[in-house]
């Protein structure tokens, strides 16, 4: 059994600077916390353990990326160039591309194609920081693809020190094979792809895409009420491009999270904080796609409701792979604080994932999933565009990651 000391760090344990520890120590046990606190208050138990000096350095928990569609084929830049030259997204999407276009790509890629070129998306996620992620299938839209990518998501976690949840967004988007039979489609997804696929162990929640360009509230709930069937818990793509009121459904359905939310109402705020529900803000696809309407920051905050950041990673909309990007974005575009930031991809993000229990906080009894940052301040993490900035990841008390030096 290993034992090991990390000690001068100052720790913020929940991701909030205001509960942070100025003079710190970890005491890691076979890779579980075994007690922090002020170095000063070390228990007797650990003063002969061996020490892990951090230099000084910010420790924070592991970050999540909680929303992302990390594992497809192809890339869409070619679609980009049209948006700047005044293509709507909607209009890209009703012409064949958008989600389309990569489902074609997505089909014909192998799964070592996938999982290649997913790779080359995560690693610059696991040197910022982040120790787990949430990946969404979505771009087969057919039974086989689904199942490719889902494994693909599944052996990412296998392979790389990271924490990996799936999700299952078979009603991401209408497949060519379906045009003008939504509902048929819908079937398939309710009745054959979720059932195969959770029955397959790669299912651990249950999403869809309430849009206009997407699914009916009603066609979504079919899918939410297939998900329950399977005990398997919810959330959707709500309110990103109009007022669907999918948070209110959501809510009903006691979702994990609502995400986008740009055209998000009061009712829908009031439905997810009595649900528990997180709000998930994309600032990557807020700002990718021009947006103008801002999330309602004011009203989330009125009514508590917790908010988490992610990259939301994908092809078309927000092909980033940095979640400290998103963190600046967050605090610029929709002009979030440095504590909400910091929380949204911490201890929120774990909620949207259903397991806060197991991330997002460091505390005795949890697993030794933490960030070194060399920074002197954490509102660094926000401010640098650009600038590595994580020193080290240690996972389950073991380094895995440590930045080359100069």
């Amino acid at each position: 059994m290993k034992h090991t000391v990390f000690h001068h760090l100052h720790l913020c344990p929940h991701g909030d600077p205001a509960d942070a520890i100025a003079d710190a120590a970890i005491a890691v046990g076979n890779g579980t916390i075994a007690w922090l606190g002020p170095l000063a208050d070390l228990p007797r138990d650990y003063a002969d353990w061996p020490r892990d000096d951090l230099g000084g350095a910010w420790v924070t928990p592991g970050l999540i990326d909680c929303h992302t569609h990390l594992v497809y084929g192809g890339q869409r830049a070619d679609e980009f160039a049209q948006r700047l030259a005044g293509v709507s997204y909607e209009e890209i999407a009703k012409k064949g591309g958008g989600i389309v276009s990569t489902v074609r790509a997505t089909r014909a890629a192998s799964e070592s194609e996938l999982f290649n070129a997913a790779t080359a998306r995560l690693e610059p996620l696991l040197a910022e920081g982040v120790t787990a992620i949430e990946i969404k299938s979505g771009y087969g839209l057919e039974l086989a693809a689904e199942r490719k990518m889902l494994r693909v998501a599944r052996q990412l976690g296998e392979r790389f020190p990271v924490s990996v949840y799936t999700t299952f967004l078979g009603a991401h988007a209408l497949p060519p094979e379906f045009a003008g039979r939504a509902d048929d489609y819908i079937d398939e997804v309710c009745n054959r792809m979720l059932p195969a696929l959770a029955d397959e162990g790669l299912v651990d929640a249950v999403d869809v895409f309430c849009e206009r360009i997407g699914f009916t509230p009603a066609q979504s709930e079919r899918v939410f009420g297939a998900a329950a069937r399977r005990n398997l818990p919810v959330k959707m793509h709500a309110e990103q491009l109009s007022n669907s009121h999918g948070a209110v459904l959501t809510a009903r359905y006691r979702g994990l999270s609502a995400d986008h939310l740009e055209f998000l109402d009061e009712a829908g705020v009031a439905a997810m904080k009595a649900a528990g529900t997180v709000a998930v803000l994309l600032p990557g696809a807020y700002y990718f796609i021009r947006e103008t309407q801002l999330p309602p920051l004011d009203l989330l905050r009125r009514y508590e409701v917790p908010i988490a950041i992610s990259t939301d990673s994908n092809p078309g909309t927000s092909p980033a792979t940095s979640l400290l990007l998103m963190m600046n974005m967050a605090t610029t575009l929709f002009r979030m604080t440095v504590p909400e930031v910091l929380q949204g991809v911490t201890r929120h993000a774990a909620r949207a994932l259903g397991a806060a229990d197991r991330h997002g906080t460091l505390a005795p009894g949890r697993a030794a999933d933490f960030a070194v940052w060399s920074v002197a301040s954490l509102a660094e993490l926000a401010y640098w565009i650009g600038r590595p900035l994580c020193a080290r990841v240690v996972r389950r008390g073991q380094t895995v990651y440590t930045r080359a030096s100069k």
